[in-house]
């Protein structure tokens, strides 16, 4: 039987490329677990993950029991005060033992110093402008000779694209 070749071609997953400096970074921060950083949202869920994030992670001084600290929104600190126990069997879940064994909330304003912003849910997109009609006229007349349905809306679109960038670099 032969040896199975490898598919990748020599090319790396992106998070082993990155999981060195993830360790670093994070132990740097006190977190022996990179996973909390990196999946934060999966391991105490999209409701808190939406409204807050781990920062710290401090040792005691006889090193019993750490404390995790977490940054949130001053309006979200009495909701997560409450819940404090389940987020802390959560994150102990991914320790494997019993690591942290306190959970201090901080807050902070909407906006502030780059450490201290509170926005935790990525953005919404921006929503794309419309093309001008002369522009979506101008791709259907490019693309109406192809007979394949397919393919010639494929390339309608792609006119589309074209030409609506062409009308931005020429209005610039």
């Amino acid at each position: 039987m032969k040896p199975r070749r490898s598919s990748t071609r020599g090319f790396k997953r992106t998070a082993t490329l990155l999981n060195d400096q993830i360790r670093r970074a994070g132990e740097s921060r006190g977190f022996a677990v990179s996973r909390l950083l990196t999946h934060w949202s999966e391991i105490v869920g999209e409701d808190i993950a939406a409204i807050a994030r781990p920062v710290n992670v401090g040792y005691g001084r006889n090193g019993f029991g750490a404390t995790l600290t977490m940054l949130t929104t001053g309006a979200q600190a009495p909701m997560l005060e409450m819940q404090k126990e389940q987020i802390r069997a959560k994150v102990n879940a991914v320790y494997g033992y019993n690591a942290i064994s306190r959970i201090r909330i901080t807050q902070t304003a909407a906006t502030g110093f780059a450490e201290g912003q509170a926005q935790f849910a990525p953005a919404a997109p921006k929503p794309k402008p419309q093309p001008s009609r002369e522009v979506l006229e101008e791709a259907e007349r490019t693309a109406q000779p192809i007979e394949n349905d397919a393919l010639r809306d494929a390339l309608e679109k792609l006119a589309r694209n074209v030409l609506s960038k062409q009308n931005k670099v020429g209005k610039g």
